[in-house]
């Protein structure tokens, strides 16, 4: 019995230092990270716009009422209607699925594959290593788009074949940060100590180096996420994404929106506005991410602040 009350109160234990933790890094986020907290709660709004369109969406994406095509924003319609009487501001939130869909997919696609690729070559080191990387260079030096256009214009347009060709461009690209972090980690003192305790080299990569890496693979996530929804956004615009009636953003401000926006603007305004803020919330909060995370970009390890002392002011730490 006082075993169980034992274990029972070390568990209660780590479950409140685990919220503590998770609550101080909310506190300092909003604290030190203003801009990065408000590109977070954009991001937060993405994923429940995303997941809860149905309920929020006034109307269906694809609804066609001639009536009421471009009609400019009112009551009814908030951001007024495309060229077929279709609600700009439904499609633009049922879009939002779609670049969450997307977003989501490809970048855990593409993590796992920079995870795989920078965790073994920057542990083994060697040969592998050498011949990985150079594999990696030669896949950087061609412009990300022109892969995107060849890989598609191959399989053809789509979700599933947007998300595995966005996976494998950023996830071979995005291998090089977390070799880094990897071959940083590899050289602890504590790697050599499980080597000489016998540790296999799967259990070194599974229980040494890859929880110690996970804050890159964080700021990772987010950075990739910005720039998977920008790319799919291209390729749509392209014509080589998501085919209609799928409300991408991209296809939006190809098709409809650059065809009426002398005569209708808001068909281009509405989608241009939701993806730029969208793009730059996720690169703010990824960027507060990486400060607050990476104990090489906090400056110290704290906050300072000007302090008044005898008349004069003083640099003093927080």
């Amino acid at each position: 019995m006082a075993e169980s009350a034992t274990s029972i109160g070390s568990e209660n234990l780590y479950v409140r230092k685990k919220r503590g933790y998770v609550l101080n890094f909310i506190v300092r986020l909003f604290r030190d990270k203003p801009l990065g907290a408000v590109g977070g709660v954009i991001f937060m709004i993405l994923l429940v716009t995303g997941i809860f369109a149905n309920f929020i969406a006034p109307y269906g994406y694809n609804d066609i009422n001639p009536i009421d095509r471009q009609k400019p924003p009112s009551i009814k319609y908030l951001l007024g209607t495309d060229n077929l009487g279709r609600d700009m501001l439904s499609r633009i939130i049922y879009g939002a699925r779609l670049s969450v869909i997307v977003g989501t997919s490809a970048t855990v696609f593409s993590i796992i594959i920079s995870t795989f690729i920078g965790v073994t070559t920057g542990f083994l080191g060697g040969k592998y290593d050498l011949i990985v990387q150079r594999f990696v260079d030669a896949w950087m030096c061609f412009p990300g788009l022109i892969i995107l256009i060849v890989a598609v214009s191959f399989i053809g347009p789509g979700m599933w074949q947007i998300i595995l060709v966005l996976g494998l461009q950023y996830g071979i690209a995005g291998s090089r940060i977390i070799r880094g972090s990897a071959i940083t980690t590899r050289e602890n003192m504590y790697i050599e100590a499980a080597r000489a305790s016998g540790a296999s080299t799967t259990r070194i990569l599974l229980r040494h180096i890859l929880p110690n890496i996970m804050a890159p693979i964080i700021v990772l996530f987010t950075t990739r996420m910005a720039a998977v929804i920008i790319a799919e956004a291209s390729l749509s615009f392209l014509g080589l994404g998501i085919p209609p009636p799928a409300p991408s953003w991209g296809g939006m401000l190809s098709g409809s929106g650059r065809s009426h926006m002398l005569f209708a603007p808001w068909m281009l305004i509405g989608p241009a506005v939701a993806l730029s803020v969208v793009v730059y919330g996720i690169n703010v909060f990824g960027d507060a991410l990486r400060d607050l995370l990476d104990p090489r970009m906090r400056g110290g390890g704290g906050r300072y602040t000007l302090k008044p002392k005898r008349g004069l002011l003083f640099w003093k730490k927080r």
